[in-house]
């Protein structure tokens, strides 16, 4: 498919001579004398290149410039004018055009600036339509990219959850101790103001608060009575053992500090380090209240749940 070219210029010779050095190089030329009957073929027809004359009776060649990148941004422009002034040629260039022709002209010159701004206006919209294709590629490969970190993080979670619902099997919990804390931990985070991307470590965190009991012998973790200052001492063990599980995992590191801390408290007399006061993790904190709640209203191997009177009144 040929490029379609349009010739305005008011004197004939010149239209004739550039329309028929340019149709046999195998381009369609429209023809006009003046720029309104040029703007009309703008209107009508998709025009490749524009060869404008500057100086014409009525509406100058710049004046018809202005009004087709308006109407047709893409469509390259040579101006052609005896005025070889500094000025012209400049204004021509800011509005738009892509070359400045001078009088008297040779065809082979105007061949040429004609292939050129063809085949840079050409470029340009490879260009363009490139771009375009690259933008809806990474839009696509973004949405696939995210499809599959939800679906990862789904997997993540049930992971997550189904290894926490046999930490809560084996000390034979009723229901989920690990994911009731979860939520009420959340809860209050929520109601003092905490958002993402904290909440996700502390959902965490809570969730898996008590893996490192995974390093607990049986005999301890499930004995009915109270335990032995030796029993006791391996069972202060596991937020530590918990912190060293989680630790090395990228997207757990928060919530292996969280875990660490779960145990300590504000005085200072909790465990493993004995870490005190504001150096404890706020999450940490609020997670000890919580857990501290969900331990007094839930039956255990050494008493009954205590009713929510009794609770309310020891938090």
């Amino acid at each position: 498919m040929s490029d379609n070219l349009l010739i305005v210029d008011d004197e004939q010779m010149i239209r004739d001579l550039l329309c028929i050095t340019l149709t046999r190089e195998q381009y369609t030329c429209f023809q006009c004398s003046n720029a309104d009957e040029g703007l009309n073929v703008i209107k009508g027809q998709d025009i490749h290149l524009a060869l404008l004359d500057v100086m014409m009776p009525g509406s100058s060649g710049l004046d018809l410039l202005k009004e087709l990148k308006k109407i047709s941004p893409d469509t390259s422009v040579l101006m052609i004018t005896a005025l070889s002034d500094m000025e012209t040629a400049l204004s021509c260039i800011h509005l738009g055009a892509d070359d400045y022709i001078t009088k008297p002209f040779s065809v082979d010159n105007i061949v040429m600036k004609a292939r050129n701004a063809l085949e840079k206006r050409r470029l340009i919209l490879e260009n363009r339509k490139y771009q375009n294709e690259l933008e809806l590629k990474v839009l696509e490969q973004t949405r696939v990219i995210r499809a599959a970190m939800e679906e990862i993080n789904l997997s993540y979670e049930s992971t997550l959850t189904a290894l926490v619902k046999s930490l809560d099997a084996r000390e034979s919990e009723v229901g989920s101790h690990s994911e009731r804390v979860m939520n009420y931990t959340l809860l209050l985070a929520r109601h003092m103001g905490i958002s993402e991307p904290e909440l996700s470590v502390i959902a965490k965190g809570a969730l898996l608060h008590d893996i490192g009991k995974i390093g607990v012998s049986d005999t301890i973790l499930l004995k009915p009575g109270k335990l032995t200052p030796d029993e006791w001492q391996e069972m202060k063990k596991h937020p530590q053992i918990g912190y060293e599980i989680l630790c090395d995992i990228k997207f757990l590191r928060g919530a292996s500090e969280f875990i660490l801390a779960h145990h300590e408290r504000f005085d200072g007399a909790g465990y493993p380090n004995g870490t005190k006061g504001r150096d404890i993790p706020l999450s940490a904190r609020i997670f000890a209240l919580v857990d501290t709640l969900d331990a007094m209203t839930s039956d255990r191997p050494y008493r009954k749940a205590l009713p929510f009177k009794v609770m309310t009144q020891e938090i």
